[in-house]
């Protein structure tokens, strides 16, 4: 386990990560080569339908100064300047998007052994100004998410969080949407050898009354090929394999099936990452 609670971003993270990451019903592939100044140029696609978009991001580096740009089809140019470490546990994050002159963000994140915090400002004449903070330590930890618009005056945004880690199981407790959903998450891992685990998220809304239940496991099954499958309360049950055939370099296969519907087909979807 990690020192201190870390971001409000953290909280739940792990069964996010099991029941919904590499999941996907689209075609991917993306490419990454190195300069010999250190330079990483990326190229990345994908299809969804009969739409196919891309994007080429570089990555600069120096010393504690990273810098992407990144340009999609669409000819608009995103830029982030991350500045870490300028102080003991501090991160500076400038963002914006060309040609949006209200796409602006600078955002400050700093971690501390009994605390994290974030706070971001948009660069407008009425930004949206979002701080989310957590204290406790790397076992129990207590946080909160706010959005306020400074324009209507309003909260656009108000969430709370608690988790609970151990070596083996991590749990959380999560009520979003100012105060309307709530949501439960558990993971546990069975085996690290294997890399093998379950996990489970509820979620119950109070204004529809309506309750989601997603359950999944993963399990690798050799050092270079991992399975993950999951299923909902709703009938829809998902699978993929990943193969890693060279180090950071992965293929990815997963299919979607509503067990309810089975006449509707299945979903496949495809990823491919290669790095050197």
């Amino acid at each position: 386990m990690g020192k201190g609670p870390g971001l409000y971003t953290e909280i739940g993270k792990k069964a996010r990560d099991l029941l919904y990451k590499d999941y996907q019903s689209d075609h991917k592939f993306s490419i990454t080569t190195y300069s010999p100044t250190g330079v990483a140029i990326t190229s990345s696609g994908s299809k969804k339908g009969d739409l196919f978009l891309a994007d080429v991001n570089t990555q600069l580096k120096n010393k504690n100064v990273t810098t992407d740009i990144k340009v999609d089809t669409n000819s608009n140019l995103f830029t982030t300047i991350t500045v870490d470490e300028a102080a003991p546990g501090l991160k500076t994050i400038l963002s914006f998007r060309v040609p949006d002159q209200r796409s602006g963000k600078l955002e400050i994140q700093y971690l501390h052994d009994y605390a994290g915090i974030s706070t971001s400002v948009g660069l407008t004449a009425n930004p949206i100004v979002n701080f989310s903070g957590v204290v406790g330590t790397n076992i129990v930890a207590l946080g909160t998410d706010v959005s306020f618009d400074t324009k209507t005056g309003d909260f656009t945004k108000c969430n709370a969080g608690l988790s609970f880690t151990n070596a083996d199981l991590v749990a959380s407790l999560n009520l979003n949407d100012k105060g309307d959903k709530l949501s439960a998450s558990y993971y546990h891992t069975v085996s690290p050898l294997t890399s093998t685990a379950v996990g489970a998220e509820v979620n119950h809304s109070f204004s529809t009354n309506e309750n989601t239940i997603t359950v999944g496991t993963q399990h690798r099954l050799d050092p270079l090929t991992s399975v993950k499958s999951r299923i909902n309360n709703y009938g829809k049950a998902s699978a993929l394999i990943q193969y890693e055939w060279r180090p950071k370099s992965l293929f990815t296969v997963s299919g979607e099936v509503d067990i309810k519907s089975v006449d509707k087909g299945t979903k496949f979807g495809l990823a491919l990452a290669l790095k050197p």
